[in-house]
């Protein structure tokens, strides 16, 4: 019931988040006299997993609205259900396009986009850059990431820490970006601190694959070993893992007599830092949302263009959450839904979630978020370029580089 509860509220939440984003490419017209259809097809991880499939959905839902369509919703229970759903709605040839949303279906809308060629695919995360009928919605995580690496390493090495943890789901390539980009930050983060200081620092990153996007037990389990290996910051990239990562930082910091952090955790996807105030320090936004919707738009819209849509930060792709992200959706809920959520959280009112996410942000200097902006600027500048590792070698060598200058050189090899 608890989990309903997020749910529910999370889709509240990000379906205004869409309709604010402002990066859809401009003033939508909307389109009552339009009624086609959409579909989407989630992966294992299925709704409700508070960050990629409910983003996928959510961008979808606000394209339906703006456009006047409607949505067909599929889940595949195991990876074997991937090509009978996508063939079986692609069969009717009543979808305007239809939506795959995972890495794990690029084999399967490769084969469908081949059978159909008349019918519009998109997938997220998947890499079809030949299909004249397939758009690959692709994110620039490892910038994302970097942003993330760099507030844990500069939050560990203030506090005298010199290990930070990073929790992942299945081993595939996106995940790499996700990994080399903080591995990249933390890196950045210790000659930025020895630049600000004169004190050499070395942050060690613990990072697991805990095999699974649905399994919060795994995330738990995970986040308590490095937990208990002294990492001061955890960031989850796991889907509905990551739950069980924010349990664990919640419970460690209860048994130390704390209300909130160091050690924080940071969540992914969505601006996560609602569900636990206190212990989610920021998030890494990944705009699924933002590129399913620009995706059905091209569709419904007459200016189809298959090949590769990439966001990152110049995109509004990718990005660490702020407080005011949340104030905003938060204020523009019904009365109701506000009511429920600050009841499981155990609070009176909206000032006292807004006063702890404040007081959250507070525990880390103005200092380091200023560090944060400026590694930004100089990523959307292109002063600074981050590494995309998406093989198992790549990621190794970001492993093993000691600079970020040798990791920057590494990624203009790839």
């Amino acid at each position: 019931m608890k989990n309903r509860i997020l749910t529910v509220f999370l889709i509240g939440v990000l379906v205004f988040s869409v309709a604010i984003s402002g990066c859809t490419g401009g003033e939508t017209t909307s389109t009552p006299e339009y009624a086609g259809k959409v579909a989407v097809v989630y992966d294992v991880g299925g709704r409700g997993d508070l960050s990629f499939n409910d983003m996928a959905y959510l961008g979808a839902s606000k394209a339906a609205k703006d456009f006047n369509l409607e949505i067909k919703e599929v889940q595949s229970n195991t990876e074997s259900d991937y090509l009978p759903n996508l063939r079986s709605l692609a069969q009717t040839g009543e979808y305007d396009i239809i939506v795959a949303v995972g890495f794990m279906m690029t084999d399967a809308v490769i084969q469908v986009a081949d059978e159909f060629p008349d019918q519009k695919f998109a997938i997220v995360d998947g890499f079809i850059p030949d299909k004249p009928n397939v758009v690959s919605i692709l994110f620039k995580e490892n910038e994302g990431s970097a942003l993330i690496g760099a507030l844990a390493g500069l939050i560990a090495a203030n506090d005298g820490k010199d290990k930070v943890g990073i929790v992942l789901g299945i081993e595939i390539p996106v995940l790499y970006k996700f990994e080399g980009g903080y591995h990249f930050g933390v890196v950045w983060a210790e000659d930025y601190y020895k630049q600000k200081t004169g004190n050499d620092v070395n942050i060690e990153v613990l990072y697991t694959y805990t095999g699974s996007f649905t399994d919060p037990a795994k995330g738990k389990t995970a986040a308590q070993a490095q937990l208990g290996q002294g990492a001061w910051i955890i960031y989850q990239v796991a889907g509905a893992v990551g739950l069980g990562v924010f349990d664990a930082v919640d419970e460690y910091l209860e048994s130390q007599g704390k209300e909130m952090g160091p050690p924080f955790a940071v969540g992914v996807d969505s601006a996560q830092d609602w569900i636990k105030p206190g212990v989610i320090i920021a998030s890494m936004m990944k705009r699924v949302d933002v590129g399913v919707y620009r995706t059905v738009e091209m569709a419904v819209k007459g200016n189809w263009q298959g090949g590769i849509m990439e966001l990152g930060l110049n995109e509004g792709g990718v990005g660490v959450s702020t407080i005011e992200d949340v104030r905003e959706i938060f204020n523009s809920l019904p009365e109701d839904t506000k009511q429920q959520k600050l009841e499981e959280l155990g609070l009176n009112s909206e000032e006292e979630l807004f006063t702890k996410l404040e007081e959250t942000r507070s525990q880390v200097p103005d200092w380091i978020w200023q560090a944060v902006s400026e590694l930004e600027s100089k990523i959307k500048s292109g002063e600074i370029e981050i590494p995309s590792a998406l093989t198992s070698e790549q990621i190794e060598a970001i492993r093993n580089a000691e600079t970020w200058q040798e990791m920057e050189e590494l990624g203009k090899q790839w």
